[in-house]
């Protein structure tokens, strides 16, 4: 049986079977703030599709960029009195870091904005020419969405409700220059103190959802086996990476999406702008990378959870008995366990049932009476690699 994953666009979970080589992009993080357990989230539910398609004997081909030209960074930096450049290096440097404790798999390219902005210029220009864009008095450049007549099948939603979350979710329906609330911006005019790059349009930056398809493009081609990122990028993030990418290439952009659900803390969304949110780069001080780990992946990524801090020690726990089986000379018949394992992450990433197979692996291991076969302990590591934990090694104090 293959992987089965729900795909965002067809809304049903579906079987994903892709070739030998599989190319995937995850959005990034806009660095103007610390690596939450949100994006953690996000990142280790796709950290796990790529172990699992690489047991299954893929090459995984990942992107994951950095938005380091946005509205928010200059924000964040003019509060801070700080260089958005410099602003950005510290806060890359420490996703960085934050990914290595949690041994994400390493990606194949990180592309950052800055550095793409030939390749997003020459995007836009493709869709100058064939008709998709308009530019305002003030040099805005719009891309048209009356151009494309699917805008809002990945969605699903009203034109209603797509206006209202393009409100809150960092776009423009209220500009006065769009002949449609949602219409987007491709490229605008610098404020000061922003960068500003020379283009057929006049000197400015881009707007936030072509820099994706510009990536994207430059990095894996014009079609991708699987696209991914939080829940609250479906809209407008993604429907709009959607229609300006087709409409430049005239070819399918993904083949399948997959959204993490939301993370929340003390009941509500976490969020940078409610200020409720939990830092990895704190957390990995207080216990063992392995242990914050699985417990976020006790939670289903598709339904998303609320995290509550006695979390961590649930998920100590858990890497505890999987690290005393480890040393273990014998143990059960270790098929079934490896079998209910793979079956559950292949249904949809059933993270909770693939840990929880895990559980009683190691529960079987560490009983003296429950068999004498010699590789049960081997196979227990393999299978704990494929969730991205390395058991040979002895668990850390908490702080």
């Amino acid at each position: 049986m293959p992987m089965r994953l729900y795909d965002t666009a067809r809304k049903s979970v579906v079987p994903f079977e892709p070739g030998p080589v599989v190319r995937m992009y995850v959005c990034g993080i806009t660095p103007y703030d610390s690596t939450h357990l949100g994006h953690a989230a996000t990142y280790l539910t796709h950290d796990i599709v790529i172990r699992r398609l690489e047991d299954l004997g893929h090459t995984v081909e990942m992107v994951r960029n950095y938005t380091d030209i946005d509205d928010p960074l200059y924000a964040k930096a003019a509060a801070m009195g700080v260089g958005a450049t410099e602003l950005a290096e510290s806060e890359i440097a420490r996703f960085r870091g934050d990914m290595e404790a949690l041994e994400m798999r390493p990606a194949l390219a990180e592309p950052r904005v800055s550095t793409s902005i030939p390749e997003i210029v020459d995007a836009i220009e493709v869709l100058v020419k064939t008709d998709h864009t308009y530019q305002s008095d003030d040099g805005t450049v719009y891309f048209d969405v009356s151009t494309f007549e699917r805008f809002g099948d990945l969605s699903g939603f009203t034109t209603d409700e797509m206006v209202a979350l393009s409100r809150e979710r960092g776009g423009t329906p209220d500009d006065p220059h769009q002949r449609h609330p949602l219409d987007f911006v491709l490229w605008k005019p610098s404020a000061d103190g922003e960068h500003a790059w020379d283009t057929p349009w006049g000197p400015g930056r881009p707007g936030w959802h072509i820099e994706c398809t510009a990536m994207v493009f430059t990095n894996l081609g014009t079609t991708i086996d699987l696209h991914g990122g939080g829940s609250d990028l479906v809209f407008p993030h993604h429907e709009c990476e959607i229609a300006q990418s087709e409409a430049i290439s005239g070819e399918p952009f993904a083949r399948h999406w997959l959204h993490q659900g939301m993370v929340a803390y003390h009941g509500e969304k976490m969020s940078k702008s409610l200020g409720n949110l939990v830092f990895v780069s704190e957390l990995v001080k207080q216990a063992d990378p392995r242990s914050i780990r699985l417990a976020v992946l006790g939670h289903h990524y598709r339904a998303g959870f609320e995290w509550h801090d006695d979390e961590i020690g649930r998920g100590t726990d858990r890497l505890q008995r999987m690290v005393a089986a480890a040393g273990c000379l014998a143990g059960p018949d270790p098929a079934p366990y490896a079998e209910q394992m793979r079956a559950a992450l292949d249904d949809d990433l059933d993270t909770p049932t693939a840990l929880a197979v895990l559980d009683q692996f190691a529960g079987a291991i560490l009983d003296p009476e429950t068999g004498d076969h010699p590789g049960a302990a081997v196979t227990l590591a393999e299978l704990a690699m494929i969730v991205g934990v390395d058991i040979h090694r002895p668990v850390r104090e908490r702080a």
